[in-house]
């Protein structure tokens, strides 16, 4: 072989090993981002196992419970449930061994106990739900509701109540209750077995995204609350109809001025996401899994609150076979204002998730339209949103609140 044919085949060997080794390196670039195991990404970072690498704080590696705030009363931190900070307690070997040190005279003095490592047990989302499921339902409120009073010749027993109640709880799109003045405390509750009631009431809600209270809604209500009138002996005097459906359109209105549902966009930069990629690094920041596939949540600060943001991606690569092979080119953050109390900034909390979501993630973050937002443009935003407050605050419909709820649902 010359020398020309034996350079022709060394260049030609170098040209395919080129072409194979790039084809490799593309193939590598658009594979989705997965997540990390713990154990070995602590061993390969030169952190102790259990630390996240991105900081100081310990990190809890067992998979998360799925729970998500339901609406009612205020759900905890860290979890979407109640959280406590339970120590683990060293073994009674350890304890025997460790708890006093002898000195010289022969006598054991007991030595301040070692420090102990903690760890956030989250409280069983059924007993939760149990716990909030007598509270969970908003009582009635002559702001957003029509009421009218039922009052029995004498004192009925809840359970006459309760077996005469209607079977739905709705007037066509609205929200229909029953509530009761109970003897005991005297406040107003949903009836229960084994009371007494002396007055009830029966109401309905004006308004909710669905529209106002028309007339056709307001008679089924009149016609829904007299039969469980009659079914228990029960007087009732209902307020005029037109004064009531003409007070529901002005609420829709305002209701429709002041909805406000934020949302941005993170999208990859370079390689996609698998979805246990995006959620380590989402739970790195509080985020816990939602109730439903491709969800998760940050919880509000108290049991039973809304969730301050949702940050949502394709549910069927969350429910793939493989969902590590799922790729994900972007995810959704948002934030329900009208939900939300102010107290939380929750528009600052978003804007510090995104963030830091984009920074860890290597994304970029945009509007709906793929537009990249800048800082100005959510200053902007953030400013808007504080007179949205003011006004939600000036008509007794603070954002977060059990009436803005209903009546923003």
């Amino acid at each position: 072989m010359s020398t020309l044919q034996l350079s022709l085949a060394i260049i030609g060997g170098l040209v395919l090993a080129g072409v194979i080794a790039y084809n490799t390196w593309v193939t590598r670039q658009n594979e989705p981002r997965t997540a990390r195991d713990p154990a070995v990404s602590s061993a390969a970072d030169g952190q102790p196992g259990g630390f996240d690498p991105l900081g100081d704080e310990a990190v809890d590696t067992r998979p998360p419970e799925r729970i998500e705030p339901v609406l009612g009363e205020p759900l905890g931190e860290g979890s979407g449930a109640a959280v406590a900070d339970t120590p683990i307690s060293h073994d009674e070997g350890d304890a025997g061994s460790q708890g006093s040190q002898p000195v010289p005279d022969g006598t054991s003095t007991p030595q301040p106990a070692p420090p102990v490592a903690t760890m956030r047990e989250p409280v069983s989302p059924l007993k939760t739900a149990l716990s909030a499921s007598a509270d969970r339902k908003p009582k009635l409120d002559a702001l957003i509701d029509v009421i009218t009073p039922i009052e029995p010749e004498g004192a009925v027993s809840g359970d006459a109540v309760v077996a005469a109640l209607p079977t739905t709880r709705r007037v066509g799109s609205k929200p229909f209750a029953v509530e009761g003045l109970s003897d005991l405390n005297g406040e107003w509750e949903v009836p229960r077995l084994g009371q007494r009631y002396h007055l009830l009431q029966a109401g309905v809600q004006l308004a909710n995204r669905a529209g106002a209270l028309n007339d056709i809604e307001f008679s089924e209500f009149v016609a829904k609350a007299q039969t469980f009138a009659d079914a228990i002996g029960a007087a009732t005097d209902f307020p005029d109809m037109r004064a009531e459906v003409a007070r529901a359109r002005e609420l829709d209105a305002f209701a429709s001025g002041h909805d406000a549902q934020l949302g941005f966009t993170l999208r990859a930069r370079r390689s996609a996401w698998s979805p246990g990629f995006v959620a380590q690094h989402a739970a790195r920041i509080g985020f816990v899994p939602g109730a439903l596939p491709g969800r998760m949540v940050l919880p509000g600060s108290e049991r039973g609150q809304a969730p301050i943001l949702s940050l949502s991606f394709d549910a069927h690569a969350a429910m793939a076979e493989d969902p590590e092979k799922s790729a994900l080119r972007e995810v959704a953050l948002s934030l329900e204002v009208t939900h939300v109390p102010r107290s939380e900034q929750p528009f600052v909390r978003m804007r510090e998730a995104a963030t830091a979501l984009a920074e860890s993630m290597e994304g970029v973050i945009t509007d709906d339209a793929g537009q990249p937002l800048s800082t100005d443009t959510m200053d902007v935003i953030g400013s808007d949103l504080e007179n949205l407050y003011d006004a939600l605050d000036s008509h007794d419909l603070s954002a977060g609140s059990p009436q803005a709820r209903r009546l923003f649902s």
